[in-house]
């Protein structure tokens, strides 16, 4: 027969040409297989209360932490519980002189690095420098004592603060109504804390996981370029600028200023300096050893820039400067906060989608680092840790902190040891504010622009997003519908894309399972998938198929359907072939981890079709969850227990065997 008959497009070659000798040899093994007698075993029943507890236990406490509790005195168990929270007491009694060299070192390069960024991220989030530099002092103490992760460093980030700037220029003008924009902003804080804190302390922590890597991997491409194109306001001096952050806006924004509105002076001084730090990056990225280079690179770009147009007094010609920085460390916000009124309610739901952004962004950037050294990272402690910080920096006037992958990458590769960096890094941008704030008077716009353009170009990963396309094509349709949202609508849209369509792929993989028919590989009693297995043997008059996944009201009677075409499909191959019609439809459990009353009752519907069309129903290997519920509704009984089986090969044996008396008979 030709393998092109329409009639076999979905089924191997192996089925249209088997080699009657190897195929009789592995009916023989099949015939003779048994498993020693062996049966499906039934579970021992639980209480419900037992049951509860158990499933509560496995959602609540799965990494079982108060195992290290266990016959421990009340005053070591009180001392488990302090470090628990604050795991400095832990690794504070192991620290000494050398691990401190090597934080110091990574505390001051990253403080380097985070001074300009500080500015350039609290001008993108749209409130005064100062503030970005208040969120790189606070926030990183209390991450120091809470954190779990060694590596990353703490700070305002461009993701987040083009989050907030989104959403809360739509409530209030961040030049007329300054004081009320302000507001906003410390009570989304507040809540963005309030959020990270329930989730830690509640062991929720997977709920974070409901926003899939490719997602995160196109909403942060998205915004990198939308925070890059809202740079070229300040790269290129221009005065008015839209408030939109779509690609379509911000390019009309630029180029119909190209006449009148761009400054050379600007444009010159921010395309030098962003060569300047691009090339420093690049050499740096070609020899490691030299980090060092690229992370002074942005406070050099600062101090150069700043005393050029000190001394030319290029503002004078239209050059955009920072202007005056007020002194001082963080004053208290608390008052401030909206705890009633009908700004509240905005400030928690802007505080609430901030607080998911920052931590899925935080604990990726820690779990990534955590795999390159080897140690373990507590989420649930990370968002614990996060929450606090956050709430406390509400509380001092600091906008949303988080873990920043630019500074986290630093300071790995500067050598940290433990979160001590963002103590030294916390000391640096505390003398800046008491100090040296002055001297950032006449730093050029442009150059903070150049800044913020140089860290979000490494948040485009190229690289990330291919390999998502070739491994999963449902993930990177997510990749690329989050990406496509921010880049040509808004940051909500993309983020709203981005749950959407993970949240349809868990949907999609739940209704829709994989079900597929087994054969027999020669020689063995082994049955695996014919997709995958091309010489896998269908053995005539038995179908095999396996359900992988769990049976429920969902997915239930898209399994009996699937199951019934494909009985179907094999039975036109039968006539097609001449063989003999199907007397046995074995169905592989194993894979089966839960099933519902819908399941149950699908299953009965199947057996049912089974039995008008005299076709038996064999079961193979159903878990003890599976094989509780199943006996708990009598489908067991109607199945009966002969037509259980611990193995394929079991149920191929019985059906030979059978087959075999009846042709007897």
């Amino acid at each position: 027969m030709s393998t092109t008959d329409p009639m076999m497009k979905n089924y191997p070659l192996s089925y249209q040409a088997v080699d009657k000798e190897t195929e009789a040899e592995s009916h023989y093994i099949l015939s003779q297989h048994n498993s020693n007698g062996y049966t499906v075993g039934a579970p021992p029943k639980k209480r419900l209360t037992e049951e509860f507890s158990h499933t509560f236990r496995e959602f609540f406490f799965h990494d079982d932490p108060l195992y290290q509790y266990k016959d421990k005195s009340k005053i070591r168990q009180c001392w488990l519980g302090l470090q628990n929270f604050f795991p400095i007491l832990e690794w504070g009694r192991r620290y000494n002189l050398k691990m401190f060299k090597g934080d110091l070192i990574a505390g001051l390069t990253i403080a380097s690095l985070c001074i300009p960024q500080d500015i350039g991220y609290a001008k993108l989030a749209n409130v005064d420098p100062r503030y970005g530099l208040y969120t790189s002092f606070v926030p990183p103490l209390i991450y120091a004592l809470m954190g779990s992760s060694r590596d990353v460093a703490i700070g305002p980030v461009a993701v987040v603060s083009l989050l907030l700037a989104e959403f809360l220029r739509r409530e209030f003008d961040p030049t007329k109504n300054k004081e009320d924009y302000l507001r906003l902003a410390f009570t989304a804080t507040f809540f963005a804390g309030l959020t990270q804190s329930i989730l830690g302390f509640l062991r929720l922590g997977f709920i974070v996981e409901y926003l899939s890597h490719a997602a995160i991997v196109g909403f942060t491409a998205g915004a990198a370029i939308t925070i890059g194109l809202q740079q070229l306001k300040g790269l290129l001096g221009i005065t008015k600028f839209t408030t939109h952050t779509d690609i379509v806006s911000v390019l009309h924004a630029v180029f119909s200023n190209a006449h009148h509105g761009w400054n050379w002076q600007t444009m010159l001084m921010g395309t030098v300096f962003l060569a300047y730090l691009l090339t420093t990056k690049y050499v740096a990225l070609k020899n490691p050893k030299i980090f060092w280079l690229a992370a002074s690179a942005p406070l050099i770009s600062v101090i150069v820039s700043t005393f050029f147009v000190y001394i030319t007094r290029a503002d004078k010609d239209g050059v955009k400067i920072v202007g005056h920085i007020t002194k001082g460390v963080n004053p208290p916000s608390l008052d401030l906060i909206y705890w009633s009124g009908p700004h509240l309610k905005k400030g928690i739901k802007i505080g609430v989608i901030a607080g998911f952004v920052g931590l899925t962004e935080s604990i990726a950037i820690g779990r990534t680092f955590a795999a390159i050294k080897d140690y373990q990272l507590d989420g649930n402690k990370e968002m614990l840790a996060s929450g606090v910080m956050n709430i406390a920096g509400s509380f001092t006037s600091c906008i949303v902190a988080t873990g920043s992958f630019s500074r986290s990458a630093v300071n790995f590769m500067s050598g940290c040891h433990t979160t001590v960096p963002n103590i030294v890094m916390a000391l640096i941008v505390l003398l800046t504010l008491a100090v040296i704030t002055p001297l950032f008077k006449y730093t050029p716009n442009a150059i903070i622009s150049a800044i913020i353009i140089n860290a979000v170009i490494g948040l485009v990963d190229i690289g990330a997003a291919y390999k998502i396309y070739k491994v999963d094509k449902m993930d990177f349709l997510a990749c690329m519908g989050s990406f496509l949202g921010v880049v040509f609508k808004s940051v909500e849209v993309g983020l709203l894309i981005s749950v959407t369509l993970s949240l349809a792929k868990i949907l999609l993989q739940i209704t829709r399972p994989k079900i597929f028919v087994l054969g027999n590989l020669p020689r063995t009693t082994t049955f695996r998938n014919i997709e995958q297995y091309p010489e896998a043997i269908r053995i005539p008059g038995i179908l095999v198929i396996k359900v992988d996944s769990a049976i429920y009201f969902a997915n239930a009677t898209y399994i009996r359907e699937k199951i019934l075409r494909w009985l179907r499909d094999e039975e036109d191959l039968n006539r097609h072939h001449g063989l003999a019609r199907t007397q046995h439809l074995i169905l592989e459990m194993s894979a089966v981890t839960d099933i519902d009353t819908s399941g149950v009752h699908e299953l009965e519907e199947l057996f049912k079709i089974l039995k008008r069309l005299y076709i038996q129903l064999e079961l193979v290997n159903p878990g003890p969850l599976v094989m509780d519920k199943l006996l708990s509704a009598n489908f067991i009984d109607l199945l009966r227990e002969e037509h259980l089986f611990v193995t394929v090969g079991d149920t191929v044996a019985h059906c030979f065997a059978k087959s075999k008396d009846q042709e007897e008979a």
